[in-house]
Parts: C-alpha cells; structure tokens; sequence
C-alpha cells in the first residue's frame, strides 16, 4: 500500500462543523438537565400539589430522553467527522476525503495550480446570507486552486456530495483552503516532480560465472 503523506485539514469543513456541534451539544445537556429537574420535583414533593414545577409523563419523558441522546449521538458525530475532512499527497495522486466522499485524483489529470484569495474566488456581494457567513471565517486564507483536464467523476455527481466552495466557475478544478497551505503546495509540487522522473531500471548483477565467461573471451 502506498504511504500517503501529511493530512491537511479542509479549513471550510472544520470551521462549518465548528459551528453546529456545540448547538447540538448544549441542545442536548439542555434536555437532559430539564429531565432531571422535573423528576427530581417528582421524587422530592410526595405530594403532586406541593410540586410547583410540571409534572412530566412516562411518555414524554422517554420523548425527551430519546431527543436528548439524538442530539448527543449527532455531536458525536460532528466531532468524528471533522477529522475526516482533509486532503493528503500520495506518490501517484492526491487524496481529497470529506464526509461525505473520497476520491483519488491522479497527478495526470493536474494541468497547473495557482492560488487565489479566498475572497476574490467568491466575492461576499454575490453570496447569499447564508454562504456569506458560512464563508466569512476563512475569506482572507489563500486557496489552492487545482486545474484537471477532467474530473474523476462527473461534476454533477460530485455536487451532491462537496460543499459549493469547491467549485468557482465550470471550468474542471477543485478549491482547496487547507490547515497550511504553503507546505502543501511545496509537497505537492515535489511529489508531481517525482512522479515525472523516469526512474532509472535496474542495473543487471554480475555474478562469479559471469565474470568467469568473459574472461575465457
């Protein structure tokens, strides 16, 4: 198996999922905090009418439990997937992984790479109030933007699965904001160097009979 290289975090990804797992982290412990409160009235107060908080039923009870631990279980998921949003150089091609899709990308298929501002890729003007905020934290980093001779997959496929961000025009390229985007453009111009040299072939073995047949020459 071929031995891939540093991993570089996908800096939209982090940021995005940044964002949404605390949401559902307090939305949990909010749950599960109100549970305990109400139960634990319950069990102080004997006496219903002494109660001054709501009263819960086994039914709701079990409803906001179960809703409790969705919220949990979906945090935990969130925190899982940001370390599967990254890109990583192997000798042969790059590695673009993100939640949702992995895909190879041979270093054939790369004509040049250039960088670019975030923000001139995708001027905050022709953002909609969503994508301009999703955007915000990372609109000053540098991009590396990768140009193919064609996609791997069809790019229609391809939308379903990659954030937007990863596509400025409808030329074929892919927009990577990576953790450090220097060392990542050094690696993966050395590797692309590499893969171009012809290797050398092996230089045949001269063994003892060999040696013994050219001398009788």
């Amino acid at each position: 198996m071929a031995q891939g290289g540093r991993r570089y975090r996908l800096l939209l990804y982090e940021y995005m999922l940044n964002r949404w797992w605390p949401m559902t982290f307090w939305t949990a412990t909010a749950i599960f905090i109100n549970v305990g409160v109400l139960w634990g009235a319950e069990l102080y107060f004997k006496n219903p009418a002494e109660n001054p908080l709501p009263t819960l039923s086994m039914a709701g009870r079990v409803i906001m439990l179960a809703v409790g631990v969705i919220c949990l279980l979906f945090t935990i998921l969130l925190l899982i997937a940001r370390k599967m949003a990254y890109v990583q150089l192997f000798n042969d091609y790059l590695r673009l992984a993100t939640p949702f899709l992995r895909l190879n990308i041979s270093y054939k298929r790369i004509q040049r790479i250039t960088t670019a501002q975030v923000f001139s890729l995708f001027p905050p003007k022709s953002l909609s109030g969503w994508n301009r905020e999703l955007i915000a934290p990372i609109s000053g980093n540098t991009a590396i933007v990768i140009h193919l001779t064609s996609y791997p997959l069809p790019r229609i496929s391809m939308r379903l699965f990659l954030s937007p961000f990863f596509f400025y025009d409808k030329t074929s390229h892919f927009v990577l904001v990576v953790s450090d985007w220097m060392a990542f453009s050094t690696e993966l111009d050395s590797r692309r160097v590499a893969r171009k040299v012809p290797r050398q072939p092996p230089r045949p073995r001269i063994t003892s009979g060999l040696l013994d047949d050219l001398k009788r020459k």
